[in-house]
């Protein structure tokens, strides 16, 4: 089962600029037991509302700190708003915990590494409806990376509103996808090699996406 990303229409990015194993075990027992913590690069809860992730509010879309989560809400159709952690990476994990708290299923969420700008980086995208995939945009225009026909469904995703669990490794010129610890996508891709890291959000035809992000890590591979 296959969707395509946006056909037919090349989405508008509102840009916001934002001061092996088993991972949750990693992540552990080196961010919480401090085993290893020089393997984390970066950590967020989200607890505090100072840590850098600036807050946006407009008709269009609403981004804050709400009770220890990073909460997006969409209230425009085929449009992606993002938020970055204001960091410079060459070679990382990123991992996140992301759940749909209301509105469409048919929606896009997840992660960036390497941004550029607003018209070149890698996004790390699951639905609510069951499909993901590994997005590059490059001047401005979606290309799926991971499949010539859009997105793919991955029996690995939580559908409906739930949480799931994103991690992306973004090494060399490897780029993976593991949704709930499972491989969902691998690529080859050398475009960007370096840049920042964030979290993203969007709505296709229907808006009102509301996703709550928490545990944000940076981590070394």
């Amino acid at each position: 089962m296959f969707r395509v990303v946006r056909s037919g229409f090349v989405a508008v990015l509102i840009l916001i600029f934002l001061s092996g194993c088993n991972l949750i075990h990693q992540i552990e027992t080196s961010a919480q037991a401090a085993k290893d913590a020089g393997s984390i690069l970066f950590y967020d809860d989200f607890s505090d509302s100072g840590s850098g992730w600036r807050q946006w509010s407009s008709p269009e879309a609403v981004i804050h700190y709400q009770d220890g989560v990073l909460a997006f809400l969409i209230n425009q159709a085929n449009y992606d708003y993002w938020s970055l952690a204001g960091k410079n990476y060459t070679d990382v994990t990123l991992a996140v915990e992301a759940e749909l708290i209301n509105g469409p299923t048919d929606n896009d969420f997840g992660l960036i590494c390497r941004f550029q700008d607003e018209y070149n980086f890698y996004a790390f995208l699951i639905s609510s409806d069951g499909y993901g995939g590994i997005v590059k945009v490059k001047d401005g225009l979606y290309q799926v990376l991971s499949s010539p026909n859009g997105l793919e469904f991955g029996k690995m995703i939580t559908q409906g509103y739930a949480r799931n669990q994103l991690r992306a490794d973004c090494v060399c010129s490897r780029l993976t996808l593991f949704v709930n610890q499972q491989k969902f996508a691998e690529v080859e891709d050398p475009d960007f090699s370096m840049g920042d890291v964030g979290l993203l959000a969007g709505a296709y035809q229907m808006p009102g996406v509301e996703v709550h992000f928490d545990n944000f890590y940076v981590i070394k591979p």
